[in-house]
């Protein structure tokens, strides 16, 4: 008996020490080494940062910056890319800091204002610091749009001029918004959490991320390993606890950030999938609405959840463009 015990504990010890001391990430599928080929990189204070620049219709001055979401990276807006071709004469999107392909530090401090301070460096390394930027964003990017509004408003050097704002699926209140037990253990794990990024597997991140997705509308398995093999380039999954303190800077700076959409003056939307359970409806929409009467909504279908922009890019997109048109 005793034998049999240790035999199972040693079997269990062997996958959780190879997961320790790293499985090699995972091969980049076609699609997304073609992502990574067809994208640049640009340095910011040492640090290298991917992005993508795309020439869309002739004739538009009309620039588009994307904005994505945490874990994930720039690639979350490859189905509605063409599309948005199609309407902006450049579409432009990066990958944060500590995200995708750009640099992992660590020991780093994480933050939403240096995140911020890399969009801006961005549009000026391409001459565009003096346009007028329509800013679409979605998650953890809607945090560092409320940013940059902030500092619009407040005439910044070095800030963008906005011409539009729309957010989506994002936690832009932290009192209607609920994180994962995953991000709750890894923000606030203590000693636990070097140990908890380390083993965290393709398999703990794909139970921890499908829910967030509607039932009808989740990603595949390869989608899902896309997005692994994002967080593991440059060993990413050690980085998440760092990257997870945003949660903490939201509540502090929710005066700044809050008061910042609160106060807007230009055209402001938002695009929601409803069945989010990370910003529940209707909490969420209810606290919205009464905080920024003058923003436009758009409800998607019913089962669309927290990445609307991959569960539904048609409807995501139309509602986008429509906003955009409406002014």
């Amino acid at each position: 008996m005793m034998r049999e015990w240790w035999v199972q504990v040693g079997l269990l010890a062997v996958p959780l020490l190879a997961a320790y001391l790293h499985i090699p990430p995972p091969q980049l599928s076609p699609a997304l080494h073609s992502w990574k080929t067809s994208g640049k990189f640009f340095t910011y204070k040492g640090l290298r940062i991917f992005y993508q620049d795309s020439v869309g219709v002739v004739g538009s001055p009309e620039i588009v910056v994307l904005l994505h979401g945490f874990p994930t990276s720039s690639y979350d807006w490859y189905k509605i890319w063409e599309g948005l071709t199609l309407r902006f004469h450049r579409v432009i999107a990066l990958d944060f800091l500590g995200f995708g392909f750009s640099d992992k530090p660590r020991p780093h401090q994480y933050s939403i204002f240096e995140q911020a301070s890399i969009v801006e460096s961005l549009l000026r390394h391409l001459g565009l610091q003096n346009r007028r930027i329509n800013l679409l964003s979605h998650d953890y990017g809607d945090i560092v749009a409320q940013e940059l509004l902030y500092r619009y408003k407040q005439n910044r050097s070095g800030r963008l001029t906005i011409k539009s704002l729309c957010l989506s699926n994002g936690g832009i209140f932290p009192e209607t918004h609920r994180p994962l037990l995953l991000q709750k253990l890894l923000k606030d794990g203590g000693v636990l959490s070097p140990i908890l990024t380390r083993l965290m597997n393709f398999f703990v991140f794909s139970r921890g991320l499908t829910p967030v997705f509607g039932p009808y509308t989740r990603p595949t398995e390869s989608e899902l390993w896309d997005m692994w093999a994002g967080i593991r380039n440059n060993d990413g999954n050690l980085v998440i606890d760092s990257l997870l303190q945003y949660i903490n800077q939201r509540k502090k700076f929710r005066r700044r950030w809050v008061g910042a959409l609160a106060s807007v003056t230009i055209p402001i939307h938002f695009i929601y999938g409803p069945l989010d359970p990370i910003n529940p409806y209707p909490e969420f929409l209810e606290l919205y609405r009464k905080t920024l009467p003058r923003s436009t909504v758009s409800i998607l279908d019913d089962h669309i959840s927290h990445y609307p922009q991959l569960e539904d890019p048609m409807g995501f997109l139309n509602a986008y463009m429509g906003f955009i048109n409406s002014f």
